[in-house]
């Protein structure tokens, strides 16, 4: 059987991000998933300078990121809520493509200190990737409490999260094959 390709975004370059830790953990998770090829992006590595600003020298870095999100079969974002919102280099770094795409679903992680853990920017994030031609799914798990939510080491301390990702990819895993199908028609 076919691997599906999903590509894990880490939404923010700020130094001493509590994401980090959720994105480590969503990952192992995902590498649980036999039936999915993980392929971890942290925005950081795409994102030049103090300004956290897109440069136009980083043809080769947009390049690689462009491979990695034709190839995808579907996207999985871990993203921390910034002011009600998502940080403006995710914005950038998700801006820089378009038809890389069109009709992949994605699931959403919002990462927040509060007790909400990310609805806000969750509710900001999906107009845009539906803009963007994606297909954002339910349920999306919000990670709230985070710097409370890991130990020292960065292992989870609420076990529950295994079980709500576990349901995220559940769904994510089933629109993926059937969009990968469905494109698959369209294309011939």
């Amino acid at each position: 059987m076919e691997k599906l390709s999903i590509s894990i975004i880490l939404g923010t370059a700020r130094e001493g991000r509590d994401s980090e830790k959720v994105a480590q953990f969503v990952l192992q998770e995902v590498k649980k998933r036999s039936e999915i090829e993980p392929v971890f992006v942290d925005i950081k590595d795409y994102i030049s300078g103090k300004t956290s600003r897109l440069s136009d020298e980083q043809s080769e870095k947009n390049k690689k990121w462009h491979d990695i999100a034709e190839k995808a079969d579907g996207f999985l974002f871990v993203i921390p809520e910034y002011n009600h919102s998502f940080p403006g280099e995710f914005k950038m770094f998700i801006d820089t493509l378009f038809k890389e795409y069109a009709k992949k679903p994605a699931a959403i992680c919002g990462v927040s200190n509060g007790a909400f853990g990310g609805t806000r920017m969750i509710d900001a994030v999906r107009p845009v990737l539906s803009y963007l031609g994606m297909i954002p799914v339910s349920p999306t798990v919000q990670f709230m409490k985070v710097n409370e939510l890991f130990d020292t080491k960065g292992a989870i301390l609420d076990e529950a999260y295994g079980k709500k990702v576990s349901a995220m990819l559940d769904e994510l895993i089933w629109y993926t094959k059937a969009m990968k199908e469905a494109r698959k028609t369209i294309k011939k």
